[in-house]
């Protein structure tokens, strides 16, 4: 992939979409503190679709919480080598920004951007902005939708691999970039089962006329003591219409060793 050209797709897209995100949009009555905090995450992944291999992940979930305002950035990067060669490598980044309106009621804000060199995709950014509702919003279980639209650049590759090891021995972008509207959906789910268990899962979705993307992501997560949990995951990830040749689902399982960082204060 060429960076500068990434990042450059990257600004664009960010700039086209800045109108919708001025006033960022949730600040639930999930446990989140006011002001920042956060947790990061380690640890084995098995994954198996595009790419089959044992790897390593890291996730970092950051929260800035000011009233009504809630803000989540998440990072997550995933880093693999078999037999000496590079068998995965992906690197998500999304930023939402919510605001609540009323109780129930709040609007978004997003931006994402997936960098993964075995999905057929040289890269995927979008912007996008809308309203969600909070079907269950308690101390124990939380269930909240949203839907919107926004808009979304993406360009696709053609992987040749080796015959024998499967390894991709060069990647051809194809062009041109491909840039469309799309409509967003997703899901925000937490139960929590007792003072040190809880279940988590995220949606989301997005449509266009080129590709539809489609990514799922549900934990388990155990406490061991207030910093420290253990994280048991399976994510998701399908494209309707990958390049010729690869295939539409990927999934991953982990388990990870999860550290949560309070507010400072």
């Amino acid at each position: 992939m060429r960076p500068a050209a990434a990042a450059r797709q990257y600004v664009c897209l960010c700039s086209l979409t800045g109108a919708l995100l001025v006033g960022p949009l949730s600040a639930a009555a999930d446990d989140l503190p006011q002001g920042w905090s956060g947790k990061g995450q380690a640890g084995y992944v098995m994954s198996r679709g595009n790419s089959d291999t044992d790897a390593a992940n890291a996730k970092l979930d950051l929260y800035l919480v000011r009233q009504d305002w809630k803000h989540n950035l998440q990072l997550d990067g995933l880093f693999g080598r078999s037999a000496g060669v590079t068998s995965a490598e992906r690197w998500d980044a999304r930023l939402q920004s919510d605001y609540q309106i009323t109780q129930r009621v709040f609007s978004f804000g997003a931006l994402s951007y997936q960098n993964d060199r075995f999905s057929g995709f040289e890269y995927q950014a979008s912007g996008s902005a809308g309203l969600g509702y909070k079907l269950l919003d308690s101390q124990d279980t939380r269930f909240a939708v949203q839907a919107g639209v926004g808009y979304r650049s993406l360009r696709a590759e053609f992987l040749v691999k080796d015959p024998v090891t499967g390894a991709v021995t060069e990647r051809i972008a194809v062009p041109p970039t491909q840039s469309e509207l799309v409509g967003t959906t997703g899901i925000d789910f937490m139960h929590r089962f007792n003072a040190s268990t809880r279940v988590l899962d995220k949606f989301i979705s997005e449509s266009g006329s080129s590709n539809t993307s489609v990514r799922n992501d549900l934990s388990l997560e155990v406490k061991m003591s207030k910093k420290l949990s253990l994280a048991a995951g399976y994510s998701i990830q399908h494209n309707t219409s990958p390049p010729a040749g690869l295939k539409k689902t990927d999934t991953t399982s982990t388990l990870n060793l999860v550290y949560a960082f309070p507010d400072p204060k």
